[in-house]
């Protein structure tokens, strides 16, 4: 006998598979597919395309993936490397990265920043090798991002900066301090002041 996991309960579609829905259940190992799932492994993130009731067992061809948009109106774009596109280092879920396309426009070359910190949903490996990303993106900007990554010359994906939202302090040169001036002022004041003394000498003789 092997244990398979099916549903302890009614589990709606699209809803989240956790681990209070699953309970376990033996069947012979000769009735044992590809399909039935026996390790919990399986389950972890997954969601049911169909409404299960309790008793039923659980397949993988009736799971998908959950979906890691966190806003409603916010849709997942696909980006693997490819010769278009390029990752300047490997990235990881929850990274954030900007966009940069290269492309001809009227006979000329340019190059511009297409999108600034996007979100970095999922990570997809290839031959458990980094291969691209899933970016999360408002649903109007996803056609235009759709498009440069099937008619750029060249789309850049390059980490972005995560610091404290505030801008760096700009340097200002230090300025001496006018204290140190005051003494170039005193020594002014008594050269001023000898030659009226001098003056008044002469006053008092000619007296």
């Amino acid at each position: 006998m092997v244990n398979v996991y099916a549903a302890s309960g009614d589990i709606a579609s699209r809803s989240v598979i956790t681990p209070k829905d699953i309970t376990v259940e033996e069947i012979p190992k000769k009735f044992v597919t590809e399909e039935h799932i026996i390790n919990t492994d399986d389950l972890e993130n997954k969601v049911s395309v169909i409404p299960l009731s309790a008793g039923d067992l659980i397949t993988k061809n009736m799971l998908k993936q959950a979906s890691a948009v966190m806003e409603e109106n916010n849709r997942l774009i696909t980006l693997m490397a490819s010769e278009r596109v390029f990752f300047d280092e490997q990235l990881e879920a929850l990274d954030r990265v900007d966009i940069i396309v290269s492309l001809k426009d009227k006979d000329e070359n340019k190059t511009e920043i297409f999108m600034k910190d996007v979100k970095v949903a999922r990570v997809a490996n290839d031959n458990k090798k980094f291969g691209g990303v899933q970016v999360e993106v408002a649903l109007d900007e996803a056609p235009k991002l759709i498009h440069m990554q099937n008619y750029a010359d060249s789309v850049r994906i390059i980490k972005a900066n995560v610091g404290n939202g505030k801008a760096a302090a700009p340097q200002v040169k230090k300025q001496k301090p006018k204290a140190e001036e005051k003494p170039k002022a005193k020594e002014k004041s008594k050269a001023e002041e000898k030659p009226k003394a001098a003056e008044k000498k002469e006053a008092d003789k000619k007296e």
